[in-house]
This record gives structure tokens, sequence and C-alpha cells, in this order.
């Protein structure tokens, strides 16, 4: 058994290894060495990082006997080709859904609930996302850099980052839930978070909790080697991001912050939660930097201006962040729980709890198909009427 499973497993990786990486590495050695051989051009198929870690999900689990292998193949098939999650995930592992490949229910209920969640993720992805890197690209790439300009596009970009990528999942959420699939959520109000450990649950928690458990753990976690087994999961973490020397970089810069947080939890915890949050802040929006950056020339530069290396301030960028405020404003706001609190309380006061169809129901049901309705007729005129409309997640 081990055999097959090291096999099949190495076939997996094999095949996102040459898709993904083949050309980041001839590339390398080409730099390294001098050889001049030439870097294969291959097109990354669509969402291959994901399904390549749903089948090394199922393989461990059925390994384990923590599933039973599906029998059938057009069901396995459809798991790991579900279209709502195939591009920008979440990661879903096979025992979260075997029950839901061969029976599942589409109720009034969850049409209603996914259509809700399709449009919020909507919104977030065009609506806010989309110019948040809007903003973050006129101050971050092309001319020169000024330290208020370069700490203000970095704060967009985090914001694009998460508005972008949780507007995907909650579209991928609210789209299962609409054909019956009840999918893991993914986001949990990252930017909340006082520790880089506290972010890490909250962000990309399928990611995060696949290298726990499939790597991580299996490795000895904190019990044997906890230092070297903590590396490399940053390491393949960066990789899993993208073929480029800026992801290993953004990997090895959270495995060090997350070592020293280990070691100093006990000094850390008598700080305040709030300057603990605002230290959090700090080295997220500084591991953005390293993130957004695949040049290291340019990245080089922009650290020089985040402490001091450039000039202070200049009109265009002072134009820029002056006409991104209002959008700074409603970034900050959702990325806080009062937008969650605010629809429960709500969905408190209109729903009683029983099947009767009250008006108090009815209103609410009117308020969100109208909310609904203002989403996507605001984001299709938004797409129409702009031509940028960037996909982070190509590179996965």
């Amino acid at each position: 058994m081990k055999g097959i499973l090291a096999l099949t497993v190495g076939v997996n990786v094999a095949v996102l290894a040459v898709f993904k990486y083949a050309g980041f590495f001839v590339q390398t050695l080409n730099d390294l060495t001098g050889l001049g051989w030439a870097v294969p051009q291959l097109a990354l198929p669509i969402g291959i990082s994901f399904y390549t870690f749903q089948s090394l999900s199922y393989l461990a689990d059925v390994y384990r006997g923590e599933v039973r292998a599906q029998k059938s193949f057009w069901k396995f098939l459809l798991y790991l080709s579900l279209f709502p999650q195939l591009i920008a995930g979440p990661i879903v592992r096979y025992s979260d859904i075997e029950a839901q490949l061969a029976e599942r229910s589409v109720t009034a209920e969850s049409l209603f609930y996914g259509a809700l969640r399709f449009c919020v993720g909507l919104g977030k992805k065009v609506l806010i996302a989309n110019y948040a890197g809007k903003a973050a690209s006129a101050l971050l790439d092309g001319g020169a850099m000024t330290v208020t300009g370069t700490w203000f596009g970095i704060l967009m970009f985090a914001f694009e980052i998460y508005f972008d990528f949780s507007g995907y999942s909650d579209m991928a959420i609210g789209l299962g839930r609409i054909f019956g699939f009840r999918y893991p959520e993914n986001f949990n109000l990252p930017y909340v978070a006082d520790s880089l450990t506290d972010f890490w649950r909250r962000w990309h928690i399928s990611l995060s909790s696949f290298f726990r458990d499939y790597v991580y753990i299996p490795m000895g976690g904190n019990r044997k080697h906890q230092v070297w087994n903590l590396l490399v999961v940053w390491v393949l973490t960066g990789l899993w991001h993208g073929a480029s020397w800026n992801f290993v970089l953004w990997g090895l810069y959270f495995f060090l912050f997350l070592y020293l947080e280990k070691l100093c939890r006990p000094a850390l915890e008598k700080i305040p939660r709030i300057l603990r949050h605002l230290g959090t802040i700090l080295l997220l929006l500084l591991g953005w930097t390293v993130f957004y950056y695949t040049d290291l020339t340019r990245m080089g530069e922009a650290f020089s201006a985040l402490f001091g290396g450039a000039e202070l301030h200049s009109a265009a960028a002072g134009i820029t962040m002056l006409n991104a405020l209002p959008l700074l404003a409603v970034c900050v706001l959702g990325s806080t729980p009062l937008p969650r609190r605010a629809g429960l309380i709500l969905s408190g006061f209109c729903v009683d709890g029983s099947d009767r169809l009250t008006w108090q129901r009815g209103c609410y049901a009117g308020a969100v198909f109208l909310f609904d309705l203002a989403i996507l007729a605001l984001s299709t005129i938004s797409l129409v009427g702009s031509s940028y409309n960037p996909f982070l997640y190509f590179r996965f």
C-alpha cells in the first residue's frame, strides 16, 4: 500500500512540477551555471494547484482509512472538477462532500443563501478588490516611488488580495450551495488577527489546514524537528503561490517571524491586544511587499522607499491617495466584523425562527433580492466600463 501511495502521489506532484515549475527551475539553473538551456513555455492548466491538492488529500485520507475509496470514476471526477471552486478554491477535501456526491438536496433556503453569498463575493471582487488593485498599481508600478505612496499602495494591495480571494471563495461557496454542496469556509476576518499565527488560522484556511494535516504533522509537527518542519511547510507554501523567487522569500519571511513568535509567545501575550494587532498588520504589509514584486530589484526599491529611502511625497501620489480614501474606508470597514454582525441583526429582526411566512420574512427576502440585484447591476456596469479586471490566481 505504501508503494502505491508513493507512486500515485509522485505522479500527481510530477505533473504539477512539470507544468508549474519546469520553467522556473530551468531558468534558475541557467542563471547559476550559464548553460543557456531552452526554458519550457508550458501553458498552465487553470486551477492545477487546487485540484492536485484535492487529489493528494483524497489519496492520503483513503490510505489512512479516514474515507472509503470512491468506486465510481464519474463521482470522483465530479469531486475533482467541481467548477465553483476549481479555479480559486477553497481546497475541498473528499471527506467534506463525500455524502453530497451521492445525495444532496436543493431547497429554497439553499438557493436564497447561495445567491446572497455569490453576490456578496462578486461585489467584493469587482466593486472593492478591482478598484483597490487599480490604486495599488498606480502607486507601486512604473514611476519613482515615494514613502507615503509606497505605504499606501501596499495597504491597498493588502485589501485587494483579501477582497479578491475571499470574494472568489464567497462566490464558490454560494454557487456550491445553489447546487446542493456545502463547501468549507476559507476566510474568517484575517485582518482582525493579533498575531501571525492567528492570521494564518483565518487566512486561506483550506490551504493552511492542508499543509498542517498532510505535511507538518506527518513530518513530526511540534514533537520533533519542529524548526525543520516549519521551514519545509513555508517553503512549499511560498512555492505553491507561484514559480518565482519572491514567493520563496515570502515563505521564508513567514517562517522566520512565525518561529520567533512561537519563541516569544509568553512575552507577546503580555502586550496589549491593540499593540499586538498593529504589529501584526505592520508585519503583514511588509510580507505583502515581498509577495507583490516578482522583480527583486523593484522589491528592493520598494523596501528602500518604505523605510525612508525615497522622496517623502509627490503630487501625483497625493492625488491617487486622496481619490482612494473613500475606498480605503470601505475596505477597513469591510475587514471588520461589523458587516457580518449587521446582517445577523437584520436577519434576527426579520426571521422569527418558524416556518410561517410572516411579513417580516417577506420584507427580509425582498430586501435581500434588491441587494443581490443591485450588486449584480453595479458589478456588470463596472466590468463593462473598466478594462482593469486582474485575476490574481492565474499562477495557481
